[in-house]
C-alpha cells in the first residue's frame, strides 16, 4: 500500500456495496458454535483471508483445533514509532432455530434495505465493514498512521480457547506493538428519546464467572424420608443465589456513564453523597438506564439444573450452573458471597472464568473514537458504558491491549439493537453498514 492519496471520508461506492455483500455472504457460511467444540469456522476464515490476500496482505490462518480457524494480518502504518492498533471480530455465531425466524437465519437475505440472518449484528457486520475498508484502502493507495492488526477469531461464543485465547497464548508475536484494540458492542445508536440519539462506546466489561454447583447427599428410595437429599440442598442454594440482592459498586466507567447520561436529562447527581440511590437515578434517565443498570452490581443468575434419573429414586448428587458476572474489582466480594450463599452442603467452582476490564474514558483513543462518531452524526451524544457481558478483549488484555467496544452503526428509531444479540430475526440496515464503513475508515486511518 502507498501513502494516502484519497481525500478524507471518501470511501467509494464499491466499499459501501462490499460491506453489504460481505455481510450477506458471511451469514450464509454457517459457523454456528454449539459449544463443546461443535463449530467449524474455517470456511468463513478462508473467505476473509482470500479477500485480504487480494489487497496484497499476507493473512495467517491459525488453528489450535482442525477447522477452528483464526485469521491475522498486519497493515503497516506510516509512522513506525506509533503503537499498533488491534481490530478484531469473531467469525462464529450462536445457534438459531429456522422455524422461529421470518427468513432463514443463514440466508443472508437483503430485503427492504436490511440484511437478515444470524450474525448480522453479532458480529459478521463488523467483520464485513472492516474487510471492505481494508480493500478500499488498497484501491485508493491509503495507509493508516499506525500499524493495524486485523484479527478474525474463532470460538468467541464459547470459551475462546480455540480463538482469541489461543492467539494470545501461542501467537503473541503477531500482536507486537498493539496497545489498544476495538471490537464489538459499541458505537451503535441507542435512542433514549425522540431527540436523544446516544452512541455508547464500550469502555469496560464485567468479568465472567460461570459456576458449577454440586450437592452431595444420600441416595435412596423416593418413598422414604431423607434428610440428606442432594436435590433439596441444591435447590435451596440455587434459590438463595437467584434471589440475592447484590450491593451497588460503581466503577469509574459506570460513574462516567451515569454522570453524562444524567447531564443529558438536566440532572447533576452527587454520586458520592451519603445515601445516594443509584436505582432512583436510573429511574429518572428513562430508556438510557438500560445501558447502565446491568453493570452497577455483580450478578448471579441460575441457568441450568441436573439431577436424578428416575422419579422414585433420590439421587446421590445434583448439579447446577450459575451465570455470574462481576464488576471490575468485584471478584473478592463475589467469591465470599458465593461461599455464604451455597452453604456447607453445596460445593462450587468456576466452570469458566474471565477477568473484568476497564478502559480509560479520558484517553486520546477514546477522544478519537468520540470524534469519529460526532463527525458523521453531529446530533449524536457519545457516552461511555460498561458491557454487561464479555468479548474477546478479555483474552487480548493478557497482552496488555486495552479494549474498546466500537463497531459503529447508525440505527433508526425503534430498532432494538441489543434485543437482536442472540435473538430471533437478527438483522442490520444497509444504511447502518454504510455509516459504519465511513466511520471506521476515518477513525482507523487517523487513529
Amino acid at each position: 500500500m502507498a501513502e494516502a492519496t484519497a481525500p478524507q471520508d471518501s470511501v467509494d461506492a464499491l466499499a459501501l456495496d462490499e460491506s453489504v455483500t460481505f455481510t450477506s455472504e458471511l451469514i450464509r457460511i454457517d459457523t454456528t458454535n454449539r459449544g463443546g467444540g461443535d463449530c467449524r469456522e474455517r470456511p468463513a476464515a478462508e473467505y476473509v483471508a482470500e479477500r485480504l490476500a487480494a489487497t496484497g496482505l499476507e493473512p495467517a490462518l491459525l488453528e489450535r483445533t482442525p477447522g477452528r480457524t483464526n485469521v491475522v494480518a498486519r497493515i503497516p502504518g506510516t509512522d513506525p514509532s506509533a503503537p499498533a492498533l488491534l481490530v478484531h471480530g469473531h467469525l462464529d455465531v450462536v445457534p438459531a432455530e429456522a422455524a422461529d425466524w421470518t427468513v432463514h437465519p443463514f440466508s443472508g437475505e437483503v430485503r427492504d434495505g436490511t440484511v437478515w440472518g444470524r450474525g448480522a449484528i453479532d458480529m459478521k457486520n463488523m467483520d464485513a465493514m472492516v474487510l471492505s475498508v481494508v480493500r478500499f484502502w488498497a484501491r485508493a493507495g491509503i495507509r493508516p498512521r499506525r500499524d493495524i492488526v486485523i484479527a478474525y477469531t474463532a470460538d468467541e461464543e464459547a470459551s475462546a480457547a480455540d480463538g482469541a485465547g489461543f492467539l494470545a497464548d501461542r501467537h503473541a508475536a503477531l500482536f507486537d506493538g498493539c496497545t489498544e484494540g476495538i471490537s464489538e458492542s459499541g458505537a451503535f445508536t441507542f435512542h433514549a428519546g425522540p431527540t436523544m440519539p446516544l452512541y455508547p462506546i464500550g469502555a469496560g466489561e464485567r468479568g465472567t464467572g460461570w459456576l458449577k454447583l454440586t450437592a452431595h447427599g444420600k441416595a435412596g428410595h423416593g418413598s422414604k424420608v431423607n434428610r440428606a437429599n442432594a436435590v433439596t440442598a441444591l435447590a435451596a442454594a440455587v434459590t438463595r443465589i437467584g434471589e440475592h440482592e447484590w450491593p451497588v459498586r460503581l466503577t469509574p466507567t459506570v460513574r462516567a456513564a451515569l454522570t453524562e447520561l444524567a447531564a443529558l436529562h438536566g440532572i447533576r447527581p452527587d454520586l458520592d453523597a451519603p445515601g445516594f440511590d443509584v436505582d432512583e437515578l436510573l429511574g429518572k434517565i428513562g430508556p438510557a438506564a438500560a445501558l447502565v443498570a446491568p453493570t452497577v452490581r455483580n450478578s448471579s443468575n441460575p441457568t441450568m439444573l441436573d439431577a436424578g434419573y428416575k422419579v422414585n429414586v433420590i439421587p446421590g448428587h445434583a448439579t447446577a450452573y450459575i451465570d455470574g458476572r462481576t464488576v471490575p474489582g468485584g471478584d473478592e466480594e463475589f467469591h465470599a458471597t458465593l461461599d455464604r450463599l451455597t452453604g456447607p452442603s453445596v460445593d462450587w467452582d468456576f466452570a469458566h472464568r474471565e477477568v473484568a476490564l476497564q478502559a480509560p474514558v479520558d484517553s486520546p483513543t477514546y477522544g478519537r473514537l468520540r470524534a469519529a462518531i460526532e463527525r458523521f452524526d453531529p446530533d449524536g451524544h457519545v457516552v461511555p458504558y460498561c458491557m454487561s457481558g464479555g468479548t474477546d478483549a478479555k483474552q487480548f488484555s493478557r497482552l496488555g491491549i486495552t479494549g474498546y467496544g466500537f463497531s459503529p452503526l447508525k440505527l433508526p428509531v425503534g430498532f432494538d439493537y441489543q434485543a437482536l444479540f442472540h435473538g430471533v430475526d437478527e438483522r442490520v440496515p444497509v444504511d447502518a453498514l454504510h455509516f459504519g464503513v465511513r466511520v471506521l475508515d476515518h477513525y482507523l486511518r487517523t487513529a
